[in-house]
């Protein structure tokens, strides 16, 4: 058997054995390149091709000679795999070193952009039959007896894939190329989790990564062009075998992409076209051209393969669609075409890795390694920070005048959007302590029951929260809670470990190992079929883009505004006229960010003397993972976030440095993330700090189109798409356009989203921080989001007399007035930006109020009572304080009994149950849940806010008003 090429040291994240697929395209190999430069082991390559191959004719090529007939040919024109160029495929074995496998196509593309991870076809871990052979370095290439004709072209892999782990055991990884393409990434990344397989895409959003300095702020086709300056320094020769018109005919055929004057010409006539501002245009993503890879450094290619003009034969498709057949192509040795100047550049090549930090977070992390530490002069401008409350110690509620109007907030009957608890058992049936084990599997069986109560699939969860009481049960627990979900994108998640603070949910001696809190959508009751105003981003390959998310939890969920109408129903439903809920602001939930590289899926390595700057490190990087994420799925704005530090970590130091420190930095990080602005950012914003939007813009456009869209997507069904600013401008976080003018008193100063900082026992992985965003909102229109004017209100708690201090924010998203009524709002100056809203009862349109109580400590130290669920009402002058603040903005033209509206329902609250007299933490208050608990509680070793001060609850409400 052939060895394969040696490899630079193992990786931090442990050294892995890949299997590569390639398809001969200059992505799959560039892929496996990136996995050499980590210190992986490629132990094998594969390949699928199209059924009718000539076996005699591959043979031929394999020897470097005989021509192939010349008989009309058809590419596959597949979604998932490229075909044309599949008579060279055999000489990749020779040329490389690395043994070869392929695999027949069979079946074609049977389901959209996101694949299923249960798919009907059967993964056989048996032998194979001689007759469903693999065809190995010229084998019979029967057909596998288990895929069936009508199954999906991506099983496929599944017999290929078996077949190599049973030739080469030690594989546990698995490259491919994908960069823009969803349906490739997610079809791969199906296959890989059902057979074991660590799935790699090292050039997985690679466009969007940080570009060499003197490219930065050029247009989209310069930076695209990026990745093809880096294949030209790796060595690589890769030519032009396909295009598919965008600007490109048949004179580009046989063209080198990766060389300087090939790239330019690409760009130069996508630009005339009006295809180069489409993002990954000038590399191919959306199927523009495709190419075949001849040669690349030594490290990788011992050969290179040479294609005679004579052996290459133009065959033309019509609609500006031609690709190169080839009738013969030979394996040359390197050393009689490299010259002696050139050979160590020829023998490792330059494989750029992208920086782990954006402009962005880089600007963010130098801010706070150059910030004072915890001195007089830092709590100074620590003070200076929570001054952006604009809080006034003496405003009331009763000076809240109701001049912002919603309409009537849903009666409970009406409301989609529910929190649900669940809580182990101290003690099982038989009386014996549970387990962790047997706790979660209870807890799974009554998700599903409550499901089944209501009609509801499992994907009608949106999020969850998983506390745990020991963070080494996070294995056990996770692949039970994974049972829960049989189709793609299941729900963001948040994992803590609270330690023995769960023990408050007991009313014995008893302790639980896990609770679990799901947000559910009671609106999608179709089990048949994912609601398709669900939408869901869920990566599970290593990349250099954001951490992979192997599991069941996806890394962000959406749904629509107007899914949460009372009259809004499934697109598929019949009857009268509704909403279908597709249009205006979308709702999304982020999963907690952990400061893990993503490439190698480890946390970054740290210095013992350079502690804090270790902290920092990890606070920059677990937010650009949020930052990412979110501007994926089009987020522009947060409505509040929290950041989890561990009570302890493997790090001492971060032990070390006080709770009010480490808030001080993570606000410092969150202000300045929003606050950051380049040259190029300014200069696309107007006076007001507003950047273009349009209706039409969803967050696939930001990704550009894939094959997926060419065929099926109708703003891509044409290469000739006219670019405009609104569809070619790049997504901001935040989007000051979203927001209308506030009632603050100085209007200038802009807003920054609600912070906090919650201490837990621990986190995943050993982190040193979490990063939670409660919610974005994505595809807002100008002025669709509005935060209020905060305030603060007294409080006394009942029976006891004691005065608390409770600060009151509120944000408020609402959907677009229609067209008529938005040319009037437009009108309007900024006095009246508020007054549209009054308008959202007309239609049935909703608004979303998020109301956050954020209580402060007042001192001295109120014990924790033996169980959060005794009886007490500590929290109901909390709660009552919310209903009052949402009362004030109902339309007072529309008054109905209050009975018959549902007030304010807590999605959250998070205690400091060292603390708070937080007896009813769980007893107390609105919001309904499950498993005889009705509000959802995170009960923390202590929290903090922007300044560092001590806080004794935050309590996060949401309403919808229609």
């Amino acid at each position: 058997m052939m060895a394969s090429p040696t490899a630079p040291p193992p990786a931090q994240g442990g050294r892995l054995n890949v299997i590569a697929l390639i398809s001969g395209g200059k992505d799959s190999f560039f892929s496996l390149l990136h996995c050499l430069a980590h210190g992986h082991r490629v132990v094998a390559l594969a390949n699928l091709h199209p059924p009718e191959t000539n076996e005699h004719e591959e043979a031929q090529q394999e020897e470097g000679g005989g021509a192939a007939e010349e008989e009309e040919e058809e590419d596959l024109n597949s979604f998932m795999y490229q075909t044309v160029g599949h008579q060279v495929i055999p000489l990749y074995a020779e040329a490389t070193g690395i043994p070869l496998y392929r695999q027949p196509i069979l079946g074609g593309a049977t389901q959209g952009k996101d694949y299923s991870h249960f798919s009907t076809a059967v993964v056989s871990t048996e032998p194979q039959s001689e007759s469903a052979a693999v065809q190995v370095e010229g084998d019979n290439n029967a057909k596998a007896k288990w895929v069936k004709d009508d199954d999906d072209e991506t099983e496929s892999m599944i017999p290929l894939l078996l077949a190599i782990k049973r030739a080469h055991p030690e594989a546990n990884a698995i490259c491919a190329g994908a960069i823009l393409s969803t349906y490739q990434r997610t079809r791969v990344e199906s296959v890989a989790v059902r057979l074991g397989l660590t799935p790699l895409a090292f050039l997985w959003k690679f466009p969007i990564l940080p570009v060499p300095q003197h490219l930065a702020g050029g247009d989209v086709a310069t930076t695209d062009a990026q990745l093809l300056d880096d294949m030209a320094a790796a060595g690589m020769e890769a030519r032009i075998i396909k295009v598919a018109s965008g600007g490109l005919d048949d004179s580009f055929l046989w063209t080198n992409v990766a060389d300087r004057l090939g790239k330019e010409r690409i760009a130069r006539s996508m630009r005339r076209f009006g295809t180069a501002s489409e993002k990954g245009a000038v590399i191919g993503e959306g199927g523009e051209f495709e190419t075949l890879v001849l040669d690349g450094p030594r490290q990788l290619f011992r050969k290179r393969i040479m294609v005679e003009e004579k052996d290459r034969r133009v065959i033309r498709e019509g609609g500006g669609c031609a690709w190169l057949s080839f009738r013969s192509a030979k394996l040359e040795d390197k050393e009689a075409t490299v010259a002696a100047s050139d050979e160590d550049k020829s023998e490792v090549g330059e494989i750029r890795i992208p920086d782990l930090l954006d402009a962005r977070f880089v600007g963010v992390s130098e801010g706070l390694n150059k910030s004072a530490s915890a001195s007089a002069g830092g709590e100074e401008e620590a003070r200076k920070l929570l001054a952006l409350l604009s809080l006034d110690p003496q405003h009331s509620l009763s000076k809240q005048e109701g001049t912002f109007q919603l309409g009537l907030p849903q009666s409970l009957n009406d409301s989609k959007l529910q929190q649900w608890c669940f809580f182990g058992n101290a003690s099982s049936s038989a009386g014996s302590s549970s387990t962790v084990e047997t706790e979660t599997s209870s807890l799974v069986s009554q998700i599903r029951q409550r499901l089944q109560q209501f009609n509801l699939p499992p994907s009608a969860i949106l999020t969850s929260t998983i506390l745990l009481r020991h963070m080494a049960d996070f294995p056990a627990v996770n692949a039970i809670y994974g049972a829960l979900f049989d189709s793609p994108n299941p729900p963001s998640r948040v994992c803590v470990a609270c330690g023995d603070s769960l023990s408050a949910f007991t009313n014995n001696n008893g302790s639980i190992s896990i609770a679990i809190y799901l947000t559910v959508h009671t609106g999608f009751t179709n089990k048949s079929k994912t609601d398709q105003r669900r939408q869901g981003l869920h990566v599970q390959s290593r990349s250099y883009w954001a951490p992979a998310n192997i599991g069941p939890y996806s890394q962000a969920i959406s749904i629509p505004l107007a899914s949460l109408s009372s009259s809004s129903k499934p697109p598929n439903s019949t009857g009268g006229n509704h909403d279908d809920g597709n249009g205006g602001p979308k709702l999304v939930t982020i999963a907690g960010q952990i400061p893990l590289v993503p490439a190698t899926m480890a946390l970054p390595p740290a210095e013992s003397e350079q502690q804090r700057q270790a902290l920092n490190t990890q606070l920059a990087l677990s937010l650009q993972h949020l930052w990412r994420i979110g501007l994926e799925v089009g987020v522009q704005w947060w409505t509040s976030a929290v950041a989890y530090f561990p009570a302890a970590t493997t790090d001492s130091s971060f032990s070390m440095m006080p709770m009010s420190e480490k808030a001080r930095l993570a606000y410092k990080t969150w202000q300045s993330a929003h606050e950051w602005s380049s040259k190029v950012a300014s200069a696309d914003e107007d006076s007001d700090g507003n950047s273009s939007y349009s209706d039409d813009d969803d967050k696939e456009d930001f990704n550009g189109p894939d094959l997926w869209d060419r065929k099926f997507n109708p703003r891509y069904m044409s290469f000739a798409v006219t670019s405009t600013d609104e569809s070619s401008s790049e997504p901001k976080l935040p989007d000051w356009s979203v927001l209308s003018r506030e009632n603050s008193k100085n209007k200038k100063k802009r807003t920054i989203p609600l912070f906090f900082a919650a201490q837990v026992a621990e986190l995943p992985r050993s982190a040193g921080v979490e990063w939670h965003a409660h919610l974005g909102i994505a595809k807002a229109g100008p002025k669709c989001v509005t935060v209020l004017e905060s305030f603060q209100a007294n409080v006394s708690g009942d029976g006891t007399g004691e005065e608390r201090v409770v600060e009151v924010h509120r944000a408020v998203v609402r959907s677009p007035a229609p067209t008529s009524d938005q040319d009037d709002d437009d009108d309007m100056d900024h006095d009246d930006d508020d007054k549209g809203i009054k308008n959202e009862a007309s239609g049935r349109r909703p608004a979303l109020l998020q109301t956050i109580m954020v209580e402060r400590h007042m001192g001295g130290s109120s014990p924790l009572s033996s169980s959060l669920s005794s009886s007490s009402s500590w929290f109901t002058a909390v709660d009552e304080l919310a209903w009052l603040s949402t009362r004030r903005l109902i339309n007072q033209g529309r008054v109905e009994p209050e009975n018959e509206r549902g007030g304010p329902s807590v999605m959250v609250r998070y205690v400091d149950v060292g603390l708070s007299a937080t007896a009813a933490a769980l007893d107390g208050g609105s919001g309904g849940g499950g498993g005889g608990v009705p509000v959802a509680v995170v009960p923390c070793a202590s929290l903090w806010d922007a300044d560092g001060e001590r806080l004794a609850s935050v309590t996060i409400y949401q309403s919808v008003f229609e």
